[in-house]
């Protein structure tokens, strides 16, 4: 239940940063804002690490944070490219595809044990995914919805990786690095056209900054606290968090395969948390 409740947390957090990017994002272009948000989350960061010396932040396994920030960089990419074409609840709808192929590699890299219910909870999460999204990709193509799809195997290779590392290395040395790595790998693709944001946009790249260090510190401690498949199902009410922010911020109104499927999210989610509730009492 530790790690279902910073699941949860996190969600919430990403929610809010996810407005920012997207509101970046429609101003320019969507690889700069990629390194920008990296490179903010480490400014962000500094003092505490400056704090303690650079030694504490030294990974036990650096090849690990460099394959964590490769695939997490490949699937941002992607992500970035389809984010200000998509609504914030359309996006993160497409992205509840990402706990599937965690759980399948959780299972299979991990050999962690796959209860009935975890398996029951994903396919009626992902039902509800699919009455979100079907009707858009019909109506246009999916050309995007399809980019953004096909950023979330690379989000799940990402958290496997993660939970790997959670092994040998504290969470906040974890964070640090995906921030090191990632803002390495994304630099010479955000150079091209760069334009230098305003004040505005750089108050908003270290809120930023902030916020993505504390959503990371969230999910990385719940894959710490618990099975990488126990904590991926309630990652579903991110959809509630998202749809509400982008009708206040941008003015996205849920459409109605938006609500059901919503509703059966809620419903999957609901389920599964009492069922984990239950089975450690």
């Amino acid at each position: 239940m530790h790690g279902i409740a910073w699941m949860i947390v996190g969600g919430v957090v990403f929610a809010l940063l996810n407005v920012m990017l997207r509101v970046l994002a429609l101003q320019m272009k969507p690889l700069e804002v990629q390194f920008l948000r990296y490179f903010a989350g480490l400014i962000a960061m500094a003092p505490f690490i400056l704090r303690v010396g650079l030694r504490a932040y030294h990974p036990k396994g650096l090849i690990g944070q460099l394959w964590r920030g490769a695939f997490h960089t490949a699937g941002m990419v992607l992500w970035y490219i389809a984010l200000p074409h998509l609504t914030l609840a359309d996006t993160t709808a497409i992205g509840f595809t990402g706990p599937i192929f965690i759980m399948i590699g959780a299972v299979i890299a991990f050999k962690e044990k796959m209860m009935w219910e975890r398996w029951v909870s994903a396919a009626i999460g992902f039902l509800g995914v699919l009455i979100v999204v079907g009707p858009k990709m019909t109506a246009s193509g999916g050309y995007y919805d399809l980019i953004m799809l096909a950023s979330s195997p690379l989000f799940a290779v990402s958290a496997l990786i993660t939970k790997a590392l959670t092994k040998r290395d504290k969470t906040e040395v974890i964070v640090v690095w995906q921030c090191i790595t990632i803002g390495f790998f994304t630099l010479p693709l955000a150079i091209p056209g760069w334009e230098w944001p305003t004040l505005i946009q750089w108050l908003l790249f270290l809120a930023s900054g902030i916020l993505g260090s504390i959503g990371h510190y969230c999910i990385t401690s719940a894959l710490r606290a618990a099975d990488a498949t126990a904590t991926q199902s309630v990652k579903f009410l991110d959809l509630i968090w998202m749809s509400s922010l982008g009708f206040l911020v941008f003015g996205d109104i849920p459409t109605i395969s938006t609500v059901i499927g919503g509703l059966v999210i809620v419903a999957a989610t609901t389920w599964i948390a009492r069922r984990e509730a239950r089975r450690r009492v």
